[in-house]
């Protein structure tokens, strides 16, 4: 009976060195596509040691050799297609930095092959995209996320701990957000990413799809779920000589059971952007940036006690994209349905898109289920 037990614990505790050791090694990640430029990101927090960059799928080489130059990559890494790459580097994940139409293509290929995917914001060129992605991820079992550079704003989560656990502003009544910047071609991007930004089929819009995504994203969020029954907008050309073919401003209106919503998308701004204000009861909360945040108690008719924010990264991996989706993936976070990357809430950030992009077709107040 003792050599039994011996035995027993002899097995339980090499097994939970192999699953220590599992789960401390690098996640082995493909990415797909490079011409999307947030790819730097990935590039850069591969030096973390969370994940390891194990191959890339791009078949514009030219654009695959400068990024190898500048990130010390070997081109022996770059592959042609998917299946080939999947097949000789078994990749546990892959991340999508190609156009926002060929996201579906990416889970069409690894979700029947249990691969886990993340891609860039949006989730997808459309509604009916994300529909088929969300059939596939749930058929398949994978975790299928979002990545928007405003997840990881330590300012964002504050708001959001001060507003919807806190109380300080009392109920949410009004929500602003805006995004944007002077326009793609006038920041400069690259020809390789300006070429499908810019193109109706391959981005699904302009602005509107670009920046007014952030927005939906957020406001799902604060509102823990909630769809908005009502989806205003208009989106024009301000710029029409560097965005032929799509909307560069954008606004979106959406009504909530007892809140109202604004999301201002645009590729306009003289100053770039990403912040957001959250009018309750009792005060408000201005989240300025990545840093700083203002929290105002109302005091009188228009006078205000302020209180000012200046706030540090968040901890690992709530600070970084890949961080965060290794730990999803090694089991050491639970996603909730409405957190930012979650695909529950980016699918109703594609229903508000999508009734936006129509409500500006048609100038018709478009109603949600």
């Amino acid at each position: 009976m003792n050599l039994v037990k011996s035995i027993l614990t002899i097995s339980l505790f090499l097994w939970s060195l192999t699953f220590s050791f599992a789960q401390s090694k690098p996640l082995k990640v493909g990415v797909i596509g490079l011409t999307h430029t947030h790819v730097h990101w990935i590039f850069g927090s591969e030096k973390r040691g969370e994940i390891e960059i194990v191959g890339i799928v791009e078949t514009n080489k030219d654009l695959a050799q400068r990024y190898s130059e500048q990130h010390g990559f070997s081109m022996d890494m770059v592959f042609d297609d998917m299946d080939e790459f999947i097949k000789k580097k078994k990749p546990e994940a892959v991340t999508a930095f190609g156009t926002i139409y060929e996201h579906l293509e990416v889970v069409e290929t690894c979700a029947p092959k249990g691969i886990h995917v993340m891609v860039e914001k949006p989730l997808a060129v459309s509604l009916e995209h994300a529909k088929k992605m969300e059939a596939l991820a749930k058929k398949h079992q994978i975790h299928l996320l979002t990545n928007y550079e405003t997840t990881w704003y330590p300012t964002n989560h504050k708001a959001y701990e001060l507003v919807n656990e806190n109380g300080v502003i009392g109920e949410i009544r009004k929500i602003v957000v805006r995004d944007g910047h002077r326009g793609p071609k006038k920041i400069g991007i690259n020809s390789e990413f300006l070429d499908w930004l810019t193109d109706p089929t391959e981005n699904g819009g302009g602005a509107v799809v670009d920046f007014g995504c952030y927005g939906a994203n957020l406001l799902t969020w604060l509102m823990d779920g909630e769809r908005p029954s009502k989806v205003t907008a208009i989106t024009t050309q301000l710029q029409a000589e560097n965005n032929p073919k799509v909307d560069d401003e954008s606004i979106i209106l959406l009504e909530y059971k007892n809140a109202v919503a604004i999301i201002q998308g645009s590729w306009n701004w003289p100053i770039g952007r990403k912040d957001m204000e959250i009018y309750g009861l009792t005060g408000a909360v201005y989240s300025d940036n990545r840093h700083e945040l203002r929290v105002r108690s109302a005091e009188g008719y228009d006078g205000f006690a302020e209180e000012k924010y200046q706030l540090e990264e968040r901890n690992a991996p709530f600070d970084d994209p890949f961080a965060y989706f290794t730990a999803v993936i090694r089991g050491n976070i639970q996603p909730q349905p409405n957190d930012l990357s979650s695909l529950e809430n980016n699918m109703i950030v594609m229903e508000i898109l999508d009734a936006a992009i129509r409500s500006a077709n048609s100038g018709q107040v478009i109603k949600l289920n």
